[in-house]
């Protein structure tokens, strides 16, 4: 006759104290103020949490693992790994990210401020650097003249050819604000541009309960007022989120490895790889693939100068 082995007790996770460990929930960060972010837990509940040591940088959009330690309260234990990460030059030769897990670059441009070709060139190389989308949205289209207009179609078609959605709108005249809405449904945009170009507007005629958002993530952060300088994630009604951050009114391409920014240019890829050289530059080389496509007219001259111009800022 055999013995029976005396069944296991298992032992509870307890914290330092000697307390039950309470269980890591999932979370979406909604807003990063540094020390203390928002976190929005499962059921939309925000808890103002601060982090562990040693996670690493967490930005708005992260998913992560928190604990409870009090009435709205929490630590972040645990980041999860991103889809998409943009990051941003931070003045002194490194990068850190802005904002993860983004599915596309809103590009909000205007001709007030003067439209800068090169800029929308920077902002969908990065884009294509995080792997992510983009789309091209011309505001104030009320204040553009035929003339405006007619120049403006003709570089847009530029983007278009390589796949980047493109549209104009006027939040003064309610133009194009549902085709804008449709291309941001479902999705996890981040929204980008000059300065003056309109996108606060944008952002209000969007989100219609606005100040109610704000309101709420400024009871859940204690942080005030603040809350409308630090880089924020919102719910749209027409499902998705659109991240808004102060973070990109300077946002800057930063260092990028020379033989990496032909990825960032979309119309680059059917040729990347078929050089004669390994670490082509695309600069005229000797079976260049890339400067075959140009002098084909499959590539603009006007991006491909774009290209030339951050390659010797990378050199």
């Amino acid at each position: 006759m055999c013995a029976q082995q005396a069944p296991r007790k298992h032992k509870h996770s307890t914290d330092p104290s000697g307390n039950p460990k309470k269980p890591d929930l999932p979370g979406l960060v909604i807003v990063n103020y540094g020390k203390n972010m928002v976190v929005e837990d499962a059921t939309g509940m925000l808890v103002n949490c601060v982090s562990r040591r040693n996670i690493g940088q967490i930005v708005c959009g992260d998913r992560v693992h928190w604990q409870e330690t009090g009435e709205n309260a929490g630590v972040i234990t645990a980041l999860l790994p991103r889809d998409t990460v943009l990051q941003r030059d931070t003045g002194n030769g490194t990068q850190r990210p802005l904002a993860a897990n983004i599915d596309q670059l809103v590009i909000e441009a205007a001709t007030e401020p003067a439209l800068d070709s090169f800029l929308l060139d920077k902002y969908t190389v990065a884009a294509e650097l995080a792997h992510a989308g983009a789309v091209i949205v011309i505001n104030k289209a009320d204040l553009l003249s035929a003339q405006d207009r007619q120049a403006i179609d003709v570089l847009l078609q530029e983007y278009r050819a390589i796949g980047y959605p493109c549209l104009y709108t006027s939040v003064l005249k309610n133009t194009g604000i549902d085709e804008f809405s449709a291309q941001l449904a479902g999705k996890t945009s981040i929204l980008v541009g000059q300065s003056g170009v309109g996108k606060s507007s944008l952002v209000k005629r969007l989100l219609p309960d606005l100040d109610i958002t704000t309101g709420r993530l400024s009871v859940a952060s204690g942080q005030g007022k603040h809350t409308t300088t630090a880089t924020t994630l919102y719910h749209l009604p027409c499902g998705g989120a659109l991240i808004d951050s102060p973070g990109v009114r300077d946002f800057k391409l930063g260092s990028v490895e020379s033989v990496r920014l032909g990825g960032g240019f979309r119309e680059f890829h059917p040729f990347l790889g078929q050089c004669r050289f390994n670490d082509c530059l695309h600069r005229g080389e000797p079976g260049c693939a890339v400067t075959a496509a140009l002098e084909q007219g499959r590539i603009s001259k006007r991006r491909m100068q774009s290209y030339r111009l951050l390659l010797e800022m990378c050199l």
